[in-house]
């Protein structure tokens, strides 16, 4: 399990690419790989990956064909970076939500606001996932717990202010990429429950 509040940037080094999957090599922020061991998970760019292999501050990551797919790992390249935070351990603090790192889909960055002091970022997901999209509800967004702005059909936006900018990729965001989502399962839980008792969420009306 996850946090969701991103522990730092580490940089994509190399893609290696095999048969079925491409081996990510990721350098971390040396005191981050303090104690990690073969078999710990990782969660890049909210994706749970396994560790498979060490070189110094640089760990080794199979993200297989499915995951590729699912997510937006199967984009990067070489000097790219990612936000990562180690699996939760018992006893650390919950600051964000909890989170699986299992992607449910992803989404668009169509516009960026920039006022003073802080950024809003505006993503467009894809429609049959609206509806576990709420204002003032939990969101993760390439690993970053988040809080939903407003919501309007399948767009939705989240403000940042500049410490999440410093300390995450979006500091360094870009109109027209894609992001990894993961809707918090609770509300997932909840909408699901009520559409089996036949209580949908009304479909948003479109223009």
């Amino acid at each position: 399990m996850f946090t969701g509040i991103v522990q730092g940037i580490a940089k994509v080094t190399e893609i290696i690419a095999s048969p079925g999957l491409n081996t990510l090599v990721i350098d971390f922020p040396g005191a981050r790989v303090e104690g990690v061991t073969i078999g710990a998970s990782v969660a890049i760019n909210g994706t749970c990956l396994t560790v498979t292999r060490q070189d110094g501050t640089r760990l080794y990551f199979d993200a297989m064909q499915e995951t590729l797919r699912l997510t937006t790992l199967g984009e990067l390249s070489p000097g790219d970076t990612v936000n990562f935070e180690r699996a939760a351990r018992i006893g650390d603090e919950i600051g964000g939500h909890l989170l699986s790192g299992h992607i449910h889909t992803t989404a668009t960055l169509v516009d960026i606001a920039r006022p003073e002091n802080n950024v809003t970022l505006w993503f467009e997901i894809p429609a049959e996932w609206e509806k576990y999209v709420f204002p003032k509800g939990y969101i993760a967004i390439n690993g970053a717990s988040l809080t939903i702005g407003e919501v309007r059909e399948n767009r939705f936006n989240v403000h940042l202010i500049p410490e999440t900018l410093r300390a995450t990729t979006f500091g360094s965001a870009e109109q027209g990429q894609r992001v990894n989502i993961e809707v918090d399962s609770q509300t997932q839980t909840i909408v699901d429950t009520l559409a089996r008792l036949g209580y949908d969420r009304p479909p948003t009306a479109r223009s």
